[in-house]
């Protein structure tokens, strides 16, 4: 059994107009909202064994900073490009690859790709996974090679607003 943890990045700054989409920071909410969600995973009692980031800013910016606030080594962080400007198949490719002594991943993207990754690893019909919203998923798999399409269990999708919108 192996657990896949999908992590959209936190909200990026558009303040400056010249930088290339690639190079785009984490706003200051971007940064208030990663803490947010490292701090429930860790009430939770979830661990990660390893984190694999797109390498654009903002994405490899929220990766280290949930590692840091979950207690990950943050030189442990991996960075992959194909995960930049990605699809749903490149996504299940870069989870394929993981090194098959960990049980659990993180993928650090960008949507749509992990809104779609979600969607066709376990059936559901999510529109929109917000930025620093986490997935996690089941996969009844031993090893990550096998990991494909309709073979997950869905069994947590959490952001920053959603306890907001339940009170």
């Amino acid at each position: 059994m192996k657990t896949l943890f999908l992590l959209r990045h936190g909200k990026s700054s558009w303040s400056n107009s010249q930088l290339k989409d690639f190079e785009r920071p984490l706003a200051d909410r971007g940064l208030s909202d990663i803490q947010l969600m490292a701090s429930r995973f860790v009430d939770s009692g979830r661990q990660v064994q390893c984190i694999i980031a797109s390498p654009a800013v903002r994405a490899k910016s929220t990766a280290i900073l949930f590692a840091k606030e979950i207690g990950f080594p943050q030189d442990e962080v991996a960075a992959n490009p194909e995960l930049y400007f990605a699809g749903a198949t490149m996504f299940l490719k870069a989870a394929g690859l993981v090194d098959e002594e960990f049980e659990s991943a993180m993928l650090v993207g960008h949507n749509p790709a992990i809104t779609d990754v979600v969607n066709d690893m376990c059936g559901a019909a999510i529109d929109n996974i917000p930025t620093s919203g986490l997935v996690e998923l089941r996969l009844p798999i031993e090893h990550w090679s096998d990991i494909a399409y309709d073979n997950a269990e869905l069994i947590d999708f959490d952001y920053p607003k959603r306890h907001q919108e339940n009170d």
